[in-house]
């Protein structure tokens, strides 16, 4: 088994792995690119695609918005991706994302902890008229749940890093449940102002770490990746 530093980079299609075995792959998306196909010939070029070319018979497991950067899992064959599927469908995947917020978030009493965590509890629904949005609906929405905590804070920017762990998997729901509390994502253009959105060229959302079992041999796995945007001063 590859130990789970090692950084295998494949040039020819543009992306880094950062763990592979018989069994799953652990690749760092880049922002901007999609996890599968979209509609059309010219949304045809994505992350599973990109795999797929490397390791043929690779499988998507879950995806990330085309917006976001971060950490993906795919499985090797038929059997992982059942096993992975059956993880993140009970909610057994510890997923942490870090984000770049205007403002500063002020922590809730009431939903605070001992280590800092807030919550965000607002459930979700697919905002028809305007899809692909999503909205706060407290009558029809699912439950939705986002645990938040805040890193550091640039004063001179009115600016926030904040730490992140959904406890559900809603679309959109970092991007979403952020704004609803008035800090919007630096950079997202489909919940911040247009003043926000041009504060950073591209969404300040990235997946830093997963954590879950080995689908075969149940084995804890943790992998972790900074996002480019930590290292400027947040």
């Amino acid at each position: 088994m590859t130990p789970p530093d090692t950084v295998d980079v494949a040039p020819t299609s543009g992306i880094t792995c950062l763990y592979q075995d018989d069994d799953l792959l652990v690749l760092a998306k880049p922002p901007g690119l999609l996890c599968v196909p979209g509609r059309g010939p010219d949304k045809q070029d994505c992350l599973s695609a990109r795999a797929q070319a490397r390791w043929p018979g690779a499988l998507v497991v879950h995806r990330l918005d085309q917006a976001t950067s971060g950490l993906v899992l795919m499985a090797r064959h038929i059997e992982a991706q059942r096993r992975l599927g059956d993880v993140f469908a009970q909610r057994r995947v510890d997923k942490r994302y870090q984000a770049v917020v205007h403002g500063l978030p002020q922590p809730d009493d009431h939903a605070g902890d001992t280590d800092g965590w807030s919550l965000i509890d607002l459930p979700l629904i697919a905002d028809w008229p305007n899809r692909p949005l999503q909205k706060v609906d407290l009558e029809h929405g699912k439950p939705s749940q986002t645990r938040w905590r805040s890193v550091r804070h640039d004063a001179a920017r009115d600016v926030t890093l904040l730490d992140l762990e959904p406890l559900t998997g809603r679309s959109h729901q970092l991007r979403l449940h952020l704004a609803s509390i008035g800090h919007p994502i630096l950079g997202d253009t489909l919940y911040a102002d247009a003043a926000t959105q041009a504060m950073a060229p591209r969404l300040l959302l990235h997946a830093c770490a997963l954590a879950f079992a080995h689908p075969m041999g149940g084995q804890a796995c943790r992998f972790t990746l900074p996002p480019e945007f930590g290292k400027n001063g947040l």
